[in-house]
């Protein structure tokens, strides 16, 4: 069966309400694309958008994600979910500004959030420490409430996350030690399914969660300039072990597309993200001997 005959019987059974908006394209634009904490010239760290009925699915929340938005061209008061993979700064440093700025910019909205513990926690501390400046603009700008319209939602385990009348979420956890639990998230819509592995090391959770995909975004590291990054973090004397310990060489990244059998293959939050002696090239001809569909290194701001 294929893919419109597949989504036209789910709508006549009723099975699933995100695929009723047939017409609707979904964007997937990579907002950051570096991997780390580091700020950078070259790039900023993790995170995603889909954007689909000008609705806005946020992967991640790596520093600058909501300038990367406006970046994009794309309106913060539209947004309407938020995805974290895992615990980790370059990938929730940005979180609760997100919400804010998007507040700032005009949301009056509804706003849900996902992700792994202590996600209630991160999101009531965060409006805790900038009650001042949002209760001053409730008063003095005439602005509409924001913790009321935030919503966080903690995960813990595999399985279905959520859906609407757009997409149907589904998450696996992947294994990047320490951080436990950490996810990739799969989103069908009515036209695509794309996956975000999050950050791990090789996971067979994650090929079955990607099988078919058209869109596969992985995490990618290129082991031979390892020792070259962490000779520039001197504060981080273990950084070496947990980096390849807990992240998938490039060329494994090419072995799990092939694997789960996904169309596309997108290599991001790149590790090192800002070595010269590593090009796009160096990427390129690290997958592609393991992996026949096609090859994408993601730079900040690219749609895919």
């Amino acid at each position: 069966m294929d893919r419109r005959s597949f989504v036209a019987s789910l709508v006549a059974l009723g099975a699933a309400p995100w695929a009723s908006a047939q017409g609707a394209k979904t964007r997937l634009i990579l907002l950051g694309t570096g991997g780390g904490p580091r700020p950078r010239k070259e790039n900023v760290s993790a995170s995603q958008v889909l954007a689909i009925n000008d609705q806005l699915y946020v992967i991640d929340c790596g520093n600058s994600v909501a300038r990367q938005l406006v970046s994009a061209g794309l309106s913060l008061p539209r947004l309407r979910h938020v995805f974290i993979t895992h615990q980790h700064s370059d990938h929730n440093a940005d979180y609760g500004n997100l919400l804010l700025l998007s507040w700032a910019s005009g949301l009056r909205t509804q706003v849900d959030t996902w992700g792994p513990p202590p996600l209630e926690k991160m999101t009531k501390l965060f409006f805790e420490m900038n009650a001042y400046d949002i209760n001053t603009r409730i008063a003095d700008e005439g602005r509409v409430p924001l913790v009321p319209l935030v919503h966080p939602h903690e995960i813990s385990q595999g399985g279905t996350v959520m859906q609407d009348e757009h997409v149907r979420v589904t998450c696996a956890l992947v294994d990047h030690p320490p951080v436990v639990p950490a996810f990739a998230y799969r989103f069908d819509t009515a036209d695509r399914s794309i996956v975000i592995s999050g950050d791990t090391n090789r996971s067979e959770n994650l090929i079955k969660l990607a099988q078919g995909a058209d869109v596969l975004v992985h995490e990618a590291l290129y082991v031979p300039a390892v020792d070259r990054l962490v000779a520039r973090v001197p504060n981080a004397s273990t950084l070496k072990e947990h980096i390849i310990a807990s992240h998938t060489a490039v060329e494994d990244c090419a072995r799990i597309a092939t694997a789960a059998g996904v169309k596309t293959l997108v290599l991001s939050h790149l590790v090192p993200a800002d070595d010269p002696n590593v090009t796009e090239q160096t990427w390129l001809d690290a997958a592609r001997p393991h992996f026949n569909g096609r090859v994408i290194v993601a730079r900040d701001l690219m749609e895919v």
